[in-house]
């Protein structure tokens, strides 16, 4: 799936650069092209491998360069205002060569949770190709006004974008990790799950091809429909045969190295381990209403039964007749990989929990305002002897 990726803020910036060191690493080649949007220009500055006139620098006669301070609001006002400047930056990307869309950001700070939907808004305006969100709920020791700004956030972007996928940072953070190197850590975990499931179907030279291919338009319709969607996946390390010719790039599901019932129950474990594992956002896998499996590795390991038998399991799990399946051939990497897109999660306890978190923050706040008003009059309070100069 060829991708225009568009990250905004600092992390969804972050994340973009991670996404073009994968294309680089792998040779996925699934991003066709790459901006990143912010408000404060050291954010800018700290990213690797976008080009220079890749980076813009918006909102310059508001707040000069020095971001918004996790002013949502202010973050949405400015990306309206230019708007067109980033439109500018969008014209060079061939737009007859992507498939969709993707707009990216972390929803706890001012610049991504408030210019993401505005970016989003306007490029449904402009373009019929899908728009996709990608966003990074922050951790719940980052403070309510992150936590308020991820659900105001939340609840308009999910509106301006075809479907949007979330990441839980809570569900990842390790203890013991510096802030650097959790939120590194964080980005490769993420855009490994997300380069798999872009790359899926994607056929460069020599490469081999699948029995039952996964293209882009599996992936659209798994998250056509809007709402909210979830990412699992799971691996294991296996032998990978040397690739000696051309006769063994055909499959070969009987082949002698491999047995094929420990090669069926190997898939079958993997798409168990990637739904109930670790997901992208936690969530209860049962009332999904589309899924999509997608089962990566050497293609002699890639066995259909084990496909097939994972496919109908996530149908039972989900409750779903709108589950997609396939594998996707891939050398190299040393695993058998089993990725699982749930699209259209409905019972989701973190969205809950952000959503009232966020509601008692917001009250508190108006509350706290409201008595230092008072505190200040009462402070400030002569009693009638003193005069102001003016």
């Amino acid at each position: 799936m060829k991708l225009a990726l568009i990250g905004v803020g600092q992390a969804g910036g972050k994340v973009v650069d991670e996404f073009l060191t994968y294309d680089a690493e792998t040779g996925a080649d699934i991003v066709r092209g790459a901006i990143a949007v912010n408000t404060a220009k050291a954010d800018l500055d700290g990213i690797d491998r976008l080009p220079a006139d890749r980076r813009i620098l918006i909102g310059q006669s508001r707040v000069k360069g020095h971001g918004v301070g996790a002013d949502n609001e202010l973050g949405a006002e400015v990306a309206e205002e230019d708007i067109d400047e980033i439109q500018g930056a969008l014209d060079s990307v061939p737009v007859h060569e992507i498939d969709a869309f993707l707009v990216v950001a972390g929803l706890g700070g001012g610049t991504g949770s408030g210019g993401a939907p505005v970016i989003a808004k306007n490029l449904k305006r402009i373009y019929t190709e899908p728009v996709y969100g990608l966003g990074i709920l922050p951790g719940r020791d980052e403070g309510g006004i992150y936590t308020l700004n991820a659900a105001r956030s939340l609840k308009t972007f999910v509106d301006e974008v075809d479907n949007l996928m979330l990441f839980d940072n809570d569900a990842w953070r390790s203890s013991g990790e510096s802030v650097g190197e959790g939120f590194d850590a964080i980005n490769r975990e993420l855009v490994q799950r997300f380069g798999v499931l872009f790359s899926a179907g994607e056929i460069t030279e020599g490469s081999d091809v699948a029995e039952s291919v996964v293209d882009s338009s599996e992936i659209i319709n798994t998250l056509k429909g809007g709402g909210i969607s979830s990412l699992g996946y799971a691996d294991v390390e296996v032998d990978e045969p040397k690739r000696s010719g051309l006769l063994s790039r055909l499959r070969d599901d009987s082949n002698p190295g491999i047995d094929s019932t420990e090669a069926t129950n190997r898939v079958t474990s993997l798409v168990r381990k990637a739904t109930l594992g670790r997901l992208t956002l936690p969530c209860e896998v049962s009332g999904t209403e589309r899924a999509l499996l997608v089962v990566a590795g050497p293609p002699t390991y890639l066995n259909r039964k084990g496909i097939e038998h994972g496919r109908k399991w996530l149908e039972e799990q989900t409750g779903s007749m709108e589950v997609r399946g396939g594998d996707y051939p891939r050398r190299g990497e040393g695993t058998v990989a089993a990725l699982v897109l749930l699209g259209g999660v409905t019972n989701v306890p973190r969205v809950k929990e952000l959503q009232q978190v966020a509601i008692e923050a917001q009250q508190n706040m108006g509350e706290i305002t409201d008595e230092s008003e008072d505190r200040f009059a009462d402070l400030m309070d002569s009693d009638g002897e003193l005069e102001s100069l003016f």
